[in-house]
């Protein structure tokens, strides 16, 4: 371990057993990794064993497992709060970091938040995902409030390329002096409200285009799916933000922005499952009496049949639309469409 060794890398892992060692392994292989902290957030399988089994010796290496399942947000913010390193990295529990990752973000300066790109991958290409990577210019940049709110609104017919998937580096130092930590009420998008929050205090917010991080993408994959009081949650999150003083009223127009996007997928999503549990009669019941929720349940309805005649058969992973190959979070500026 190098001297300088001053980033935690942090693992919430549920059910991972088959995957948790090759993330261990990859963060454990990059020099400037002081600390690996694996939380075992209530699994019923081996994740805590095989995690255990990666230790390679240098004692940078714990695992602390909950006895019930916690989410998360709740696994990050214990291993936030047991670790000491300066610099925090979150890494996915089926993800993994390729070579050099740590030092090509640590090699930028003026940042509070840095991320790079990410590749998609399908499980069966992962071990040689390398081979494949291309080397993109690093191109840094700094990304605004506006940028990052419309780049988590999802578009139909549009491969998912949501700006919260990105995994950045945080000082420490600046979620302290805010008093931010992930919010544990959320299943879904903890990532995109802590960023979110951050940003609205003026983090500095760099990305590269390079990439180090491999997101394994699988058609079960637990971040593939949520329930509907989950996407209720998270607009219930922007609420939050909005409730805020001191936000511009541009800042509060973006926010705005995101809380419709996810409280109209949350009120199709709602409708659905009463229309599946109780049938069409009490469905269109609810919807009368929630007149304010009825666009977004008409235009959701349209645009599921609109997608269902296009939809098209192509090469996994399903989730994100890939072809089977790597695919590519970011698009250099060069080439940009």
């Amino acid at each position: 371990m190098k001297p300088n060794a001053d980033v935690c890398v942090i693992i919430a892992a549920k059910n991972a057993g088959q995957t948790i060692g090759r993330a261990i392994t990859s963060a454990l292989r990059e020099p400037e990794t002081a600390e690996v902290v694996v939380v075992d957030d209530g699994s019923s399988d081996s994740t805590a064993s095989v995690s255990r089994q990666m230790d390679d010796g240098t004692g940078r290496l714990t695992v602390v497992s909950f006895e019930v399942n916690k989410g998360p947000a709740a696994a990050r913010n214990h291993a936030i709060l047991m670790s000491k390193s300066p610099v925090l990295a979150i890494l996915d529990s089926d993800d993994f970091f390729f070579p050099g990752r740590l030092h090509n973000l640590l090699s930028q300066s003026g940042w509070d938040f840095i991320a790079d790109n990410i590749a998609f991958v399908d499980e069966d290409k992962a071990s040689t995902a390398h081979l494949a990577l291309e080397a993109f210019p690093a191109a840094p940049r700094i990304l605004n409030l506006h940028e990052f709110i419309a780049g988590n609104i999802s578009k139909r017919g549009v491969r998912r390329r949501e700006i919260g998937f990105l995994k950045p580096l945080m000082r420490r130092e600046f979620l302290d002096k805010h008093r931010l930590r992930y919010q544990e009420s959320l299943r879904l998008g903890e990532d995109y409200d802590l960023y979110a929050r951050a940003l609205t205090k003026d983090a500095r917010y760099k990305i590269i285009h390079s990439c180090g991080y491999g997101a394994v993408v699988r058609s079960n994959s637990l971040s593939g799916s949520h329930r509907t009081v989950d996407l209720k949650r998270l607009y219930e999150a922007d609420r939050a933000i909005l409730a805020q003083t001191g936000l511009s009223p541009q800042v509060r127009a973006l926010i705005a922005r995101h809380e419709r996007h996810i409280r109209g997928r949350y009120e199709l999503r709602e409708f659905l499952d009463i229309k599946r549990q109780s049938g069409s009669r009490a469905a269109l019941a609810h919807a009368l009496g929630n007149p304010s929720a009825i666009p977004a349940i008409a235009t959701g309805i349209f645009a599921d049949k609109i997608d269902y005649f296009r939809r098209q058969p192509e090469a996994a992973p399903v989730a994100l639309g890939g072809s089977g190959g790597l695919r590519y979070l970011l698009q250099p500026p060069s080439r940009a469409v």
